[in-house]
């Protein structure tokens, strides 16, 4: 009776602590967070239960202006749009359409990575557990601001090096899940649109979620975009993905994804309405590569373990399971984190680079648990301030490099002319006016000026605003007998790897 009363009363103490949150603290909380980070805006929705306990927007929808965001405002929610790739995959591997551990080629016979062996071993699992042997965003730059069809993407693929052994490890691979939007289509005989508003945001209910820039107009109540230049954001324009929908093309509002999240920790099942199966669930959750923790030091949220399943991380916030997403979109952060075994969820979309979107989960999430009081904010703003410190004087220290007075070796009619590159295509360097331009023929928005730096390296000069990188030079390099033939790339950043398009001249 004495061990009945006593597990009656955790059972108990559990639910009070739930059920006593004061959510006018947690709201006072992400204002002093947006205020200390200076960040434009965001919305932050709080599921628990299986229902939205709160829903509100901070800051502006554009920085400088009075207009404030809501649970309505749309932002792009960027990778976190991979959980519905995977979800709809789930959805025609119960259908018989296909199944887990079937070779990609089967349905895809151009696909083909690094090795013409291991090509033929990739599963549908495979590429959606990140686990090929591609290294983290390898192959992005490839893609990105692009003009490319989805299969064009995937046909360059094999041109990407390894970076470990086939199922040996982890890396964060857009261009697997690009592939994914692919076999969904070859699969249904539809659009990758298509599947994913009538099998997942129609009966969700997410009527404000939409698959292209080109709707914003249509729906209104959209945030803008932001860059983060000399410890300021700034204003940017929104970018098209629709190239790559299945990767990170979703734009969506905490309302919506609140609603999504409910689904989620409810097995699948929606209103009635069972949108995939317990199974499918246990293999979404399940780890299928482990990724690298430290069990000797754990981090700040005590995390044991940590790795990727379908779509979704995995790992455990302070021994309790963590299945959690983010998002980067061109100027703007997204984040989704759900405790399931409290049916607690907590969904933050920014319009910003430099954002608490972290910060305020794990707050929201140490609150529901009775933990003690943790400033996330302060601690990951200092870290974040450091990390943009470090990129900033990194680029500072390229630029302090330049060597006064040191011509090119060879004159500007030399380097005209077109370059190639087997991961991207054509390339080209000519004359506009009085300027030299590089133009990614393929990436309209990644043209560029070239102004001279020192010897044979010129700085490049974006036309268009660039969210995840800003300095960089390219290099001719010559042969022995002094003549160009062909670029390389310096362009430092953690998202996108221009070493990749080194090209070479072919005219």
């Amino acid at each position: 009776m004495k061990n009945y009363i006593f597990f009656l009363l955790l059972f108990c103490s559990y639910h009070s602590v739930s059920q006593d949150v004061d959510l006018s603290k947690i709201d006072q909380y992400i204002e002093n967070a947006v205020n200390d980070w200076d960040a434009p805006g965001l919305s932050v929705a709080i599921v628990k239960d299986g229902k939205i306990v709160h829903e509100k927007g901070y800051g502006q929808l554009e920085k400088g202006k009075k207009n404030q965001p809501d649970e309505h405002t749309l932002y792009a929610i960027a990778s976190n749009t991979k959980a519905f790739t995977s979800a709809i995959l789930a959805q025609l591997v119960e259908e018989g359409k296909l199944g887990w551990d079937d070779p990609v080629q089967r349905y895809l016979p151009y696909f083909e990575i690094y090795d013409t062996q291991i090509s033929s071993l990739v599963t549908v699992r495979d590429l959606l557990s990140h686990r090929t042997g591609l290294g983290t965003f390898h192959g992005d730059v490839t893609w990105y601001r692009s003009d490319f069809t989805g299969e064009e993407i995937i046909r360059n693929i094999k041109h990407i090096k390894q970076s470990y052994p086939f199922r040996s490890g982890y890396g964060y691979s857009n261009l697997m899940f690009i592939t994914a939007g692919e076999l969904i289509e070859k699969v249904s005989g539809k659009s990758w649109e298509v599947n994913v508003q009538s099998r997942l945001l129609d009966p969700v209910g997410m009527s404000r979620t939409i698959t292209t820039v080109q709707d914003l107009d249509k729906k209104g109540n959209y945030a803008t975009p932001h860059i983060y230049r000399d410890e300021k954001h700034t204003p940017t324009q929104w970018v098209g993905w629709d190239n790559v929908k299945s990767t990170g093309g979703l734009i969506s509002s905490v309302h919506d994804i609140g609603n999504w999240l409910i689904a989620n920790m409810n097995d699948g099942i929606i209103e009635g309405d069972t949108l995939f199966s317990i199974e499918s669930r246990n293999q979404m959750w399940k780890p299928h590569a482990n990724i690298t923790r430290d069990h000797v030091k754990l981090n700040s949220t005590k995390s044991h373990f940590s790795a990727y399943g379908l779509g979704w991380f995995l790992g455990d916030y302070d021994g309790n399971f963590h299945v959690r997403h983010g998002g980067g979109y061109d100027g703007m952060i997204s984040a989704v984190h759900m405790l399931p075994d409290h049916n607690l969820g907590v969904v933050v979309l920014t319009n910003g680079v430099k954002v608490p979107t972290n910060a305020i989960s794990y707050y929201i999430f140490d609150r529901y648990l009775n933990k003690p009081i943790h400033d996330w904010s302060s601690e990951m703003l200092e870290n974040a301030d450091n990390f943009y410190k470090r990129d900033a004087d990194q680029i500072q220290k390229l630029r302090d490099s330049k060597v006064k007075n040191a011509p090119a070796t060879f004159s500007k009619s030399d380097i005209l002319g077109k370059y190639h590159t087997d991961t991207y295509g054509d390339i080209e360097v000519k004359e506009e006016g009085n300027n030299l331009i590089i133009d990614f023929t393929r990436s309209p928005h990644l043209k560029a000026k070239l102004k001279h730096f020192n010897y044979d390296i010129f700085e490049i000069i974006w036309e268009h605003d660039q969210p995840w990188f800003s300095f960089g030079t390219v290099q001719f390099t010559k042969t022995n007998r002094n003549k160009v033939k062909g670029i390389e790339f310096d362009v430092p950043n953690y998202d996108f790897f221009f070493e990749e398009l080194n090209a070479k001249r072919i005219d």
